[in-house]
């Protein structure tokens, strides 16, 4: 027998989350997301400790030297920023608009962090192949990113999907909802890193690695993660996200400023 919650038709009446503005609250969590990685965690890694110059594109850090601290920054600061997310999350009670930010923000954060160490130990692509080489013994060392990639990418979905639960009230038993506020934000965050990215100077290999492979296969857990969270968990009020201009306009700016100005890259003086 087919669950009900998966095959009942939807009230038209009942209370929705608007579309433009989950798709708007996506594009400015993963702008931010990419951007902590790329010009905080390595840009600025780089220029405050090596005195670096470089380009900054939404695809990467172009810099004639890099040192493993920098290589390792665009991880660290991803994950430092997901667990602040998480932690904001927890201590406010927002209006739904901005909880989603929190939770998306986090979301995105803590998948690309966690997911980076996989990918990289996997592909030998990346920052972390970067960082790991030279150190021997070499399969080991993959071997370590692999598992470590694992388990916190398991420990990331676990505490996303959880959240959604408790801070947007949408449990696993209405699974059409729950893959309205996992799904909708990870295509737009496809989309959005891929239009970025076709207009970066280093060629289409980084369009392919970067923003589709990185961020379709980083972020995938937000297609995959409902049946491994625990159905014990006990659902919070329901938070629907209401159509809010201001958060489309904010999406709209930011998102042009992304794709036409960090697309093509800026160059940052040392």
């Amino acid at each position: 027998m087919i669950p009900m919650s998966d095959t009942a038709s939807v009230d038209p009446l009942a209370p929705q989350d608007d579309l433009p503005t989950l798709c708007a609250i996506s594009i400015l969590a993963v702008v931010l997301s990419t951007m902590l990685h790329e010009g905080i965690g390595h840009a600025a890694i780089a220029i405050a400790t090596l005195h670096a110059s470089g380009t900054l594109t939404s695809l990467a850090w172009s810099s004639p030297q890099d040192s493993r601290l920098v290589l390792a920054g665009g991880t660290l600061v991803n994950l430092a920023a997901g667990i602040v997310f998480w932690f904001l999350l927890r201590i406010t009670q927002p209006r739904p608009a901005l909880r989603l930010f929190l939770l998306l923000s986090m979301a995105f954060n803590l998948l690309t962090g966690a997911g980076y160490f996989f990918f990289s130990g996997v592909s030998n692509f990346g920052d972390w192949a970067d960082f790991i080489q030279g150190l021997h013994p070499a399969w080991l060392w993959h071997l370590g990113l692999i598992v470590v990639g694992i388990l916190a990418y398991y420990a990331s979905i676990l505490l996303i999907g959880t959240s959604l639960i408790r801070r947007m009230g949408a449990p696993l038993s209405d699974a059409s909802r729950f893959r309205r506020l996992t799904l909708i934000p990870y295509f737009t965050a496809i989309v959005t890193a891929t239009l970025a990215g076709l207009l970066n100077p280093l060629g289409m290999k980084y369009v392919l690695l970067s923003a589709v492979a990185s961020t379709a296969g980083g972020l995938s857990g937000l297609c995959w993660m409902r049946p491994y969270i625990p159905k014990k968990i006990t659902p919070g009020p329901a938070q629907f996200v209401p159509r809010s201009y201001s958060w489309i306009a904010l999406s709209l700016v930011f998102g042009l400023i992304f794709i036409f100005v960090f697309g093509p890259g800026v160059r940052l003086p040392r």
